[in-house]
């Protein structure tokens, strides 16, 4: 075994540990030159009037002993609130984009305020007017009486790599300008609250108060907004999403300009393209945008087919389902635009011309519909299957077809995800016209085809990917 004296093993350790030091960031530099450009945003909303506690309850002036119940009283019944106390106030943070005093923030973060003081970094507070707010993107432009106030740089988001440093400057439970620091960990994330804005996801600890922040990248460039927290407890847990700032910037000039936001409308419902169902549709990955449903009337009515795979739009990459809807929406809306699909196994350039977005969202639940009796079913491919009436078409908003399943018995159907009530409208790419139909085609399958199906689930289209097994009952 060969020895080594300590001074040789001193030296060898000294350039790991030199490396490791230099590799990490120094952020005080960014820090200082920054904080001046982020603002603490407080609000005040006038509250409604709430009963006072039920008859019967007293409760001693102390307290309950219990904080969340206490605070459940506060807000509900104006338990330990005096008469004369109406308004609550809202924390947020926010960044100056411009000398002469406008400030980005969060939608949700000055939603419904009858006031909104925004806090410099030299402690002057300042009253705020709302130019213009925009709840898909979640953002909102305020206006503040100012000269020469310390403005951002904007950045890219485009260009920002998972892995790269950035650092959220904000006021999480109002200790305004904390800093915290990481790491992208993705991007272009959809989440369920809009599909509009593909969200950067860090492992920076945001908390709520940061909401309206900015995020940096090393070079002090703002590359995104920092937005939502997705948490159990209702604190940082690992996972953050910031505002795209090249999404931002559009909504900022929009709002700056007119006071609201225009989007372009394509007029199909899509979905991801997974793994299984990529070779169905002559793909080599899973890549692109799934047409899944062309609404009748749309823009894309009688252009777009179900089952085109879009793979790009207006000249950019569409990667995934999520980056699509952010393209559509960004486009200009008096000018047509290309979009390259993936049709039959063959690629194919079409041209149309984009319809407006509506603002309004609708928050409405869809109404449950009554159950019917189950009537005498086919057995195919492991599903019970029957026809459907005209009446059905038309509520579902099926032109011609369409057979419904009525029971999942096999377990290819039940891998596929095939689901009681479920509207098969095609079948490996052919009309489904009814169950005699879908009998010929079950038995012209090999059993070791992935298949796409087509149906409609809760008024929506979506692909499955079928793959039918040598005991699948046909």
């Amino acid at each position: 075994m060969r020895a080594f004296s300590l001074t040789t093993l001193a030296l060898l350790l000294i350039p790991v540990s030199f490396v490791c030091a230099k590799e990490f960031p120094d952020f005080t530099a960014l820090v200082k030159k920054q904080s001046a450009s982020v603002v603490n945003i407080s609000t005040e909303r006038q509250l409604p009037n709430r009963s006072k506690l039920p008859p019967g309850i007293e409760i001693p002036e102390e307290g309950t002993g219990n904080e969340a119940l206490d605070e459940f009283l506060r807000r509900f019944f104006d338990y330990g609130q005096d008469d004369d106390e109406d308004g609550n106030d809202s924390l947020g943070s926010g960044f100056i984009v411009s000398a002469d005093g406008y400030v980005v923030t969060n939608h949700h973060v000055v939603d419904g305020a009858d006031q909104i003081k925004v806090n410099l970094n030299d402690r002057r507070e300042l009253d705020a007017e709302v130019i213009g707010s925009d709840k898909r993107s979640d953002l909102a432009l305020l206006k503040i009486e100012g000269e020469d106030l310390p403005a951002v740089t904007f950045g890219s988001s485009d260009k920002l790599e998972v892995g790269e440093w950035v650092i959220a400057i904000g006021s999480p439970f109002g200790f305004d300008h904390s800093v915290t620091a990481g790491i992208v960990s993705a991007k272009d994330r959809n989440l369920p609250s809009e599909g509009y804005v593909p969200f950067i996801q860090t492992d920076v600890a945001i908390n709520p108060g940061n909401s309206g922040g900015p995020l940096f990248n090393l070079e002090g460039e703002v590359v995104g907004i920092n937005s939502q927290i997705y948490s159990r407890t209702g604190g940082f847990m690992g996972l953050s999403f910031s505002i795209p700032v090249d999404v931002a910037r559009n909504v900022i000039e929009q709002l700056k300009t007119t006071g609201e936001v225009r989007r372009g409308w394509l007029g199909v419902y899509i979905q991801e393209v997974s793994r299984q169902l990529a070779p169905t549709f002559g793909l080599d990955h899973a890549t692109g945008a799934l047409v899944a449903q062309v609404m009748p009337g749309g823009p894309a009515d009688g252009i777009l087919k179900a089952g085109d795979v879009i793979l790009e739009f207006a000249g950019k990459t569409v990667e995934s389902s999520a980056t699509l809807p952010f393209h559509v929406g960004s486009a200009r809306l008096d000018e047509k635009v290309d979009i390259l699909v993936k049709r039959n196994g063959s690629n194919l350039l079409v041209s149309l011309q984009l319809g407006e977005l509506e603002n309004q969202i609708d928050d409405e639940e869809p109404e449950e519909r009554e159950a019917e009796p189950e009537p005498t079913s086919d057995i195919v491919l492991g599903m019970a299957v029957e026809d459907i009436d005209d009446d059905i078409r038309d509520a579902v908003g099926v032109d011609k077809g369409g057979i419904l399943v009525q029971r999942v018995l096999g377990d290819s159907a039940m891998a596929a995800d095939v689901q009681r009530g479920d509207i098969i409208t095609q079948f490996d790419g052919k009309l489904v016209e009814d169950v005699s139909t879908f009998q010929k085609l079950s038995k012209q399958i090999a059993s070791d085809k992935t298949l796409a199906i087509l149906v409609i689930r809760d008024g929506a289209a979506r692909f499955l990917a079928f793959k039918p097994d040598a005991d699948t009952e046909k």
